[in-house]
């Protein structure tokens, strides 16, 4: 039997990029469509249509997961017991964290097109990090499964 992760969440591009983008390679046809025959306009458009998918996706591809006494943030994890506070910040307390008040030590998964995020204390003496900071759509949710991650036994 599998038990349910306490906290997850996918780092997905919101729906404007993936509009834009659309655009861009509406654009990107029109532009060689003018210039070229037909066919070589749609080899070019549906090269670029694979690069925006392919990007988009990528770019979007992190996952967020609390569960089995670990916390994965990307392609990054590590176990409970190494683990310290979980504090929620908003957009200004994220900006000047990832910013001004950075320790270059520590591990980042930031999106630009999420401006709040979970800082996490690391405990491991081994582990170079001091803490990561992770973004997130759920800052308070993922801060509350991290602190019951680290309380249970």
């Amino acid at each position: 039997m599998t038990v349910a992760p306490a906290y997850e969440e996918r780092l997905g591009v919101p729906l404007r990029w993936w509009v834009q983008s659309t655009m861009l390679v509406a654009v990107l046809w029109l532009s060689v469509a003018v210039a070229t025959p037909a066919a070589v306009a749609w080899v070019v458009c549906a090269i670029g249509l694979a690069v925006m998918v392919f990007s988009l996706l990528l770019i979007g591809s992190p996952r967020v997961v609390v569960a089995d006494r670990t916390f994965r943030a990307g392609r990054a994890h590590i176990g409970a017991e190494h683990l310290g506070s979980a504090v929620a910040l908003d957009a200004e307390e994220t900006r000047r964290v990832a910013g001004v008040d950075a320790d270059a030590r520590a591990y980042l998964l930031l999106r630009p097109y999420l401006k709040r995020a979970v800082k996490v204390e690391i405990t491991d003496p081994a582990d170079p990090a001091p803490y990561w900071l992770v973004s997130t759509r759920r800052p308070d949710e993922l801060a509350q499964a991290l602190t019951a991650l680290t309380r249970t036994p």
